[in-house]
């Protein structure tokens, strides 16, 4: 896992969701990120050449799959993701992929029409949001973002906030409900918000992990962390 920075979610997380699978270890790497805007200042933090040397560094440790546990390719496009994989499966030899790539795979795997987008970012980036994953055929029905643009600040968003963020995406008739940040901690809520409303949550660290076990071939259920890891589809394997 290649992770911002300045994230303190994503190792807790993970580790806390893979707790019983002994048969899976984790290991991580950075780059240098600190906030999240449309500024060429801070799109520049994720160039390819940072990423290269992050995946090359992993790669000495012979991991099975490498993903970007981050959602910069949310705003910056698919596609920016999709070039980024290649250039650090050359350095690997391993798949790679990343949170954008994974939230995507897991819309199509729940047949996502109604998006509903949760972020802690400022509404100019949730509306790139918008507009990228209506290009890939998730149109955003609903959104609610919480305005931050530091990226250690996004792990200080309460459960509380995300409560009611989220109760009010499902009031607006969205069929799903995707967490877009790798810094919230929410992967924890996605089982009592879908038993409370039946509609899934997507949080990006449980779909990041859900889709790097795909594509190293394993689709065990992980339970307790609501429908996407407890019966990961087939489509988890494909990017």
């Amino acid at each position: 896992m290649i992770t911002p920075s300045s994230n303190t979610v994503v190792e807790p997380v993970t580790g806390e969701l893979l707790a019983a699978r002994h048969d899976v270890s984790v290991h991580f790497t950075r780059i240098r990120v600190t906030s999240i805007s449309l500024d060429p200042t801070d799109t520049r933090q994720f160039g390819q050449d940072s990423f290269v040397d992050a995946a090359r560094l992993l790669g000495d440790a012979r991991v099975d799959v490498v993903a970007w546990n981050g959602t910069s390719g949310s705003w910056l496009g698919p596609d920016q993701d999709e070039h980024l994989c290649r250039a650090m499966e050359q350095v690997t030899g391993t798949p790679v992929t990343t949170s954008t790539l994974a939230l995507l795979a897991a819309l199509r795997a729940f047949e996502t029409r109604r998006l509903g987008l949760l972020t802690p970012y400022t509404r100019d980036v949730g509306d790139a949001i918008a507009v990228r994953y209506a290009d890939h055929g998730f149109p955003v029905h609903a959104a609610r973002h919480f305005g931050h643009t530091t990226n250690y600040d996004f792990a200080l968003v309460t459960t509380a906030e995300l409560d009611e963020a989220f109760d009010g995406l499902v009031a607006a008739g969205c069929d799903a409900v995707a967490v877009v940040c790798t810094n919230v901690r929410a992967a924890h809520l996605a089982a009592r918000w879908e038993g409370r409303s039946g509609v899934p949550v997507l949080d990006s660290v449980a779909a990041t992990l859900w889709h790097a076990l795909g594509l190293a071939g394993d689709t065990t259920p992980i339970t307790g962390y609501g429908r996407l890891l407890a019966a990961p589809p087939a489509a988890s394997r494909q990017r």
